[in-house]
């Protein structure tokens, strides 16, 4: 196997670095539109790993998908791996296709509201220009595994082991995501500094969220809807989560049956009130605006103005949790409810791999996909998503190989 990974940011360079630990590649490319950064993930993950000869940096346009193409030939890439922001899916996407590689993404291409009934109705939904090229995939005989990050990704993993393993009927698959993380200044003072791409995170906090539903299929409500207290294992207890537009919502009605799938966030009211001033002052817009002269977009402000997240973790404290809370019925018929999560600390992602709990725990996942894909453990044409697959030797590989084990927590039927 031989990888391609276009983008070196906090995703990115603990991708890098988590993949050194392991053998099932021989050669890594680390791309990013800034050469410096490139090399500098390669710089860093090299020192940690004394002796690693299988890597190399290389600058590259993610907007272009013939550079992509171009670069992942020159390299005789069997496998793109987007560890961009998903504005970039599609020209990454397509540039695999074109060099005829295998792709990995974690986010998937970008919705658009439907104009008439944003919060209604949806538009074009999250990854649906991405299935609409599948059959071109298929007739390559080339996989684009979309969704392979934590949320999506893990989530949608513990989706398919709950129907493969746990339920006999499912009432809802539900995504919760919460975590009790402080980023703290020089002085030690809390500052408002998300642990993610606040350009993603304004994307997907303030588009419609999409709720789906048996005999209704895909709708959108308002943004911040349906808010719940949610207990969260592992000390960080009971936070605030509402509905947010997210990828698994798309994802696991097309392969798994239940009768409702949502995602929620636990974001906390600061966040909140953040993100809804953003949007009063129109600076979640992506659409550039004249500023003296000069065309800037103002979400590409707001991202320049705050902390880079890929740096926070040596200010940060606490334990980010991703999970999938699962109702329905049990492989007994009685009445049965689990929270299937994934703990990550960020002092042990900090001390294993110098990354920052949150990203550490999205790029784990498609390190163990491309191990069991290298394995022919998992394998397929198309554009397939994580549900699709066998989840048990991934949750395997995710315990033993990376010292990152998953838990089941029973809880008590509503």
């Amino acid at each position: 196997m031989r990888i391609l990974l276009i983008g070196a940011g906090g995703v990115g360079g603990a991708f890098t670095r988590i993949a050194a630990r392991r053998d099932f590649f021989e050669a890594l490319v680390v791309a990013d539109h800034d050469a410096e950064r490139a090399e500098r993930a390669v710089r860093t993950t090299c020192e940690r790993h004394p002796g690693e000869r299988r890597l190399r940096s290389a600058r590259v346009d993610a907007s272009d998908a013939r550079a992509v193409q171009a670069l992942a030939r020159e390299h005789r890439a069997t496998h793109v791996v987007n560890a961009v922001d998903p504005r970039w899916v599609l020209p990454v996407f397509e540039g695999a296709l074109a060099a005829g590689a295998d792709y990995l993404d974690m986010a998937m291409s970008l919705s658009r509201p439907d104009p008439a009934a944003p919060h209604a109705r949806t538009g074009v939904k999250l990854g649906d220009e991405q299935f609409a090229r599948a059959a071109d995939w298929e007739r390559a005989g080339r996989l684009a595994l979309v969704g392979m990050g934590v949320e999506p990704g893990l989530s949608d993993v513990f989706a398919r082991y709950a129907a493969d393993h746990l339920f006999s009927e499912i009432d809802e698959l539900g995504t919760r995501d919460g975590a009790d993380l402080r980023v703290l200044d020089e002085d030690g003072r809390e500052v408002f500094a998300p642990s993610f791409s606040i350009w993603t995170t304004i994307e997907e906090c303030l588009n419609p969220p999409v709720v789906w539903e048996r005999g209704r299929g895909w709708f959108t409500t308002e943004p911040f809807s349906e808010p719940e207290v949610f207990d969260f294992p592992g000390g960080i207890g009971p936070v605030e989560c509402v509905n947010v537009e997210h990828e698994e919502v798309l994802l696991m009605p097309r392969h798994l049956d239940a009768r409702r799938v949502t995602f929620k966030y636990g974001l906390g009211a600061e966040f909140i009130g953040v993100l809804k001033t953003l949007h009063a002052l129109g600076l979640d817009s992506t659409e550039p605006v004249d500023v003296r002269g000069a065309r800037v977009a103002p979400r590409d402000v707001v991202a320049a103005c705050l902390p880079d997240p890929a740096a926070l973790g040596p200010r940060m404290t606490g334990r980010t949790c991703a999970g999938l809370l699962v109702t329905g019925r049990g492989t007994d018929g009685a009445p049965r409810e689990v929270y299937l999560h994934h703990l990550v600390d960020n002092a042990w992602s900090m001390e294993r791999d110098g990354a920052q709990c949150v990203v550490w725990q999205t790029a784990v996942n498609p390190v163990v996909a491309l191990e069991l894909l290298a394995q022919g453990r998992w394998s397929g044409s198309g554009v397939m998503s994580p549900e699709q697959f066998d989840a048990v030797p991934f949750l395997d590989l995710l315990t033993t190989a990376h010292d990152a084990p998953w838990g089941l927590q029973e809880r008590v039927p509503a």
